[in-house]
């Protein structure tokens, strides 16, 4: 870079200029963004960083020495103000400090180069040594990027090992959450922490549904059963298939092939009913009694798969054949249509999670499409006989009188609170209790009924024999924000000072934790009713507070600051700042309003239909949560725009959604750098154990890389495990781990429940958002593995896989 008499040639010339250049639109960034900042009450660092950052480029350029000092004076003022923004929190200084690192070694190792363009000895030793150290330090916070940086890490171990004896091993998958509890544990430990890292497929089955989606059609989302030597699965439409529970092979196969125009089609999870055993009576002394199953003599079906569907029917299989139940509604089937009145589009109406089997009646709910228009099908909740599919009972959600039988003609309530995440039953009281979703539209509640309020986003237990209320609890005062209950409860005995209380557990996607009595709905741990700050929708009956429940932990549900916003560079970071202050944010009830607001975490969650699972010998709970930002704003509607089509696109951005009947359309999307990362810090998901003994978190760590994802949507092939967005359940065993495959990068993992520490992974041919489940096969003694991958939720790689992991024969 040097010419002939030893002076800088026109290479080295070359060299300063396009550095400069560099140094200049990095400079003129920060100074107008910058600039932008402060008018919106935002730091000051970036503007002054920006005019440095100028005054070095002009001195590079100009062949001055002085340039490098600038650089490297910005360079330490930008560590000295990391260090205040945001403390030791590892991935804000890798957003602020990384690319400048790496800036300070090249600028430092151009230092004699500007020395000889302005007359002096080079003198290039120390400025090179430290143009290395900066690299080497670069490169060091690099490959950081590559290990696991926890939340918060065990400080002794959460668990021990309580060895699964004959009496308490499991013998069957029957419920979608495994047991009664809905706890997805399973008392099996021949897989365990010693020997998880030698799992290997056992075997692989297709099931020739393959969902076509990204986000609002159809996905694969299944919890398998095990009964026997038999597994069950279903398909996003809604076909039924019997495999072998040693070799995936099929067994049978009802193909129903539902569909509802591509639209949010998915089948979480089946039921089953074996009419062979006796039905279980409740102990409690004013429970009602479980009526009897009868059978004629000589009908198929003593044992039954029970699936309600996407096009609102209400199946019933027999297990043993495939067959359909001649004695159940018609030809096997009951059409769930039926006092729900109309439904304008077949997608508006539609069931995607697993019946419940209350002793001997079976519950539904049903999902209605979210902020579509304010007349909108009804969340009625239904009661069948198990064995005809004859109805018992109905809870209409907006009615008075909620147990009213309809006469002829007539239709249950219009655009109620419905369960869309189905229920669980508590056998020694026979109560089902169900997590009820807002009404209709979520963001706009003006029209809503005393009903409506007193109902949307609860908890409701109903005796599930009679379909009578027992009670409810609200967990937000009308939700306007879609943060009604994803997740069915789960039952478990809760670690009071004066013995075991029976009680529920369950999350919600505004991050928040509930225990309630199961006798009486009421909190067993501390919840609050805080002030929030109203909109300016007319005539909107704003609650002036809303309950938070502070005695558990809060998920991934920080009040966001300027300084929690993030950016792969400084420079998208700065974007972040720019979009956060622009909006109005008042915290987790933000409400949305005409201008432009920020919900965190969004309708997304928070802690979504995946459910938890729970260790109940260690007294642990487990929850996987997503943190994903929306901003929202709603505007005049356009009479002549089209109505939304039931799916929940206007979660990832799809321009203004009119809210039929309403004044409003919405605008909603993902809170996003330009690059398309989340503009809060890192992590993105989590995994989380709570102590259900101290209500504190035991520990915490991210999920996910960005192998299968990056900026851009472009695939980093990276495992920088940044923790992504989790969607799916999780499974913890007796052999203390704790499984889970819902991330979006193609992995199913294992964790030591003990201390997070993640312990084995296997990779998949596509992403998952099916729940693992695990069972012993009573043919071979052989634990399996099993989980179902379709396809992560943000990759367009799709699959019907199920696949099954065992331990090698000796191990």
């Amino acid at each position: 870079m040097t010419s002939v008499d030893g002076s800088p040639g026109l290479a080295a010339r070359i060299w300063l200029w396009v550095l400069g250049a560099v140094l200049v639109a990095a400079g003129l960034f920060f100074t107008i963004g910058g600039g932008k900042l402060i008018l919106l009450g935002g730091s000051w660092y970036f503007l002054i960083a920006g005019i440095a950052l100028l005054l070095s480029a002009i001195q590079i350029i100009r062949g001055k020495p002085a340039g490098v000092w600038i650089f490297l004076a910005v360079f330490a003022a930008t560590i000295l103000w990391s260090l205040f923004d945001v403390g030791l929190n590892y991935w804000g200084l890798i957003s602020r400090l990384l690319a400048m690192t790496f800036c300070a070694a090249v600028v430092l190792a151009t230092l004699p180069l500007l020395r000889r363009v302005s007359g002096h000895p080079a003198r290039a030793a120390l400025p090179v040594l430290g143009a290395v150290v900066l690299a080497a330090a670069g490169i060091g916070g690099f490959a950081s990027m590559f290990r696991i940086h926890p939340e918060v890490v065990a400080q002794t171990p959460a668990a021990q090992h309580v060895p699964v004896t004959p009496e308490t091993e499991q013998t069957e998958w029957a419920h979608y959450g495994n047991g009664l509890n809905n706890d997805r544990f399973a008392a099996l430990d021949q897989i365990n922490t010693g020997n998880v890292d030698k799992l290997q497929v056992a075997w692989t089955f297709h099931t020739g549904d393959i969902p076509v989606s990204t986000g609002a059609g159809a996905e694969d989302q299944l919890t398998p059963l095990q009964i026997g030597d038999k597994v069950f699965i279903c398909t996003p439409k809604n076909n039924v298939i019997a495999l072998d529970a040693d070799t995936g092979e099929q067994l049978w196969r009802a193909d129903i092939n539902a569909t509802v125009g591509g639209v949010w089609e998915r089948c979480r999870g089946l039921a089953y009913f074996d009419a062979t055993q006796p039905v279980q009576q409740p102990q409690a002394p004013d429970a009602t009694p479980v009526p009897a199953a009868v059978l004629p003599a000589g009908a198929n079906c003593q044992r039954r798969i029970l699936m309600n569907s996407i096009d609102a029917r209400l199946f019933a299989i027999d297990a043993d054949t495939g067959a359909f139940c001649e004695g159940f509604g018609e030809n096997g089937a009951v059409d769930l249509k039926q006092g729900i009145g109309d439904v304008a589009n077949k997608a508006y109406y539609t069931l995607t999670s697993a019946p419940t089997v209350a002793g001997t009646t079976l519950v539904i709910g049903g999902r209605v499409a979210d902020n579509v228009q304010v007349d909108m099908p009804g969340g009625v909740i239904r009661g069948f006989d198990v064995m005809t599919g004859a109805l018992r009972w109905a809870f209409d959600t907006g009615s008075p009188t909620p147990n009213k039988v309809l006469a002829p003609g007539e239709t249950y309530s219009r655009s109620s609170a419905n369960v869309w995440a189905g229920s669980t039953y508590d056998a020694a009281t026979n109560t089902v209790f169900l997590p009820l979703g807002s009404p209709s539209v979520d963001l706009w509640g003006v029209p809503r009924t005393a009903e409506d309020h007193k109902y949307g986003a609860s908890l409701l237990a109903l005796d599930a024999t009679t379909g009578r209320e027992k009670w409810h609890y609200q967990t937000v005062h009308n939700d306007l924000w879609d943060f009604d209950l994803p997740m069915a409860p789960t039952l478990i005995d809760f670690p009071a000072d004066s013995g075991p209380v029976p009680a529920l557990v369950f999350g919600t996607k505004a991050g928040q934790i509930f225990i309630l009595d199961r006798a009486t709905g009421q909190p067993l741990t501390k919840v609050e009713e805080v002030p929030v700050k109203p909109g300016t929708i007319p005539n909107e009956p704003y609650s002036p507070t809303q309950p938070v429940s502070v005695g558990m932990p809060q998920i991934g549900i920080k009040t966001l600051t300027e300084s929690d916003m993030w950016g792969a560079t400084p420079f998208d970071q700065l974007i972040c700042r720019i979009s956060f202050k622009s909006m109005r944010y008042d915290g987790l009830f933000t409400a949305p309003d005409t201008d432009l607001s920020l919900s965190f975490p969004g309708s997304l969650g928070g802690m979504n239909w995946g459910g938890v699972s729970v260790d109940p010998n260690n007294g642990l709970l487990f929850v996987n949560d997503m943190r994903l930002g929306l901003w929202v704003q709603m505007v005049p509607q356009n009479p002549d725009d089209s109505l939304s089509d039931g799916g929940e696109s206007p979660n990832v951005g799809m321009g203004q959604v009119p809210l039929g009947g309403t004044p409003y359309a919405v605008v909603k999307n993902r809170f996003l750098s330009p690059l398309g990362v989340p503009c809060q810090a890192p992590p993105f998901g989590t995994l989380t154990a709570v102590d259900l003994k101290t209500q504190s978190v035991a520990w915490q760590v991210p999920v996910g890389t960005v192998k299968e994802t990056g900026p851009l949507g472009i695939k980093m092939r990276m495992p920088m495990p940044v923790g992504l967005p989790t969607l799916g359940g999780t499974l913890a065993t007796q052999g203390g781990l704790v499984f889970m495959a819902g991330t979006q990068d193609f992995y199913l993992r294992a964790w030591d429940a003990a201390t997070g520490k993640e312990i084995w992974k296997a990779p998949l041919p596509v992403g998952s958002q099916g729940g693992p489940m695990t069972y012993k096969s009573p043919k071979t003694g052989k634990q399996y593995v099993v989980i179902s991958a379709g396809g992560a939720r943000q990759s367009p790689e799709r699959g019907d896989y199920v696949i099954a992991y065992a331990l090698p024969d000796g191990a």
